[in-house]
């Protein structure tokens, strides 16, 4: 080695450190982990109270599938509203009072057909020949849309 101080001899190798670890964390990546976590819970809690709260909608529209008359699809949309407004609100309604209150609850459209049909659906014969397809499909609407009036 030569005591020359710009002697190329003299050159060491650059020391790196030592890479950064991400373990542990900084308290702000444990906050923001706490926050995701809370609010990730939050929404599937809120999901599944949902989904248990509207569990009436679907027994009504399975029940809608098998029904074939139309006193058949009234009741499953008595026993309906039955389940979002009191046992003395909805019982009372009767002729064109229970229609009314129908279309009330929801933004669907009541044809005059659909009207009679349910003001007079309880007391038809079971083996009637009508046509229930608009029948069903204000049923199956008035299930999906209403909202509670309480």
């Amino acid at each position: 080695m030569s005591d020359d101080p710009s002697s190329l001899s003299r050159l060491h190798d650059i020391s790196v450190p030592p890479e950064v670890s991400w373990w542990p964390l900084a308290p702000g990546w444990l906050a923001l982990i706490a926050v995701t976590a809370i609010a990730i819970s939050y929404y599937f809690y809120r999901s599944f109270v949902r989904w248990r709260r509207n569990a009436y909608r679907r027994e009504a529209a399975a029940a809608l599938e098998s029904a074939d008359s139309a006193k058949q699809i009234v009741e499953i949309l008595r026993r309906t509203a039955l389940a979002v407004s009191s046992r003395e609100n909805v019982a009372k309604l009767q002729g064109s009072d229970w229609p009314d209150w129908l279309a009330e609850q929801a933004t669907t459209n009541l044809s005059p057909s659909i009207r009679s049909s349910i003001s007079e659906g309880l007391y038809q014969p079971t083996s009637s020949s009508t046509d229930l397809t608009e029948l069903r499909r204000f049923a199956v609407a008035w299930i999906r849309q209403h909202r509670n009036p309480c």
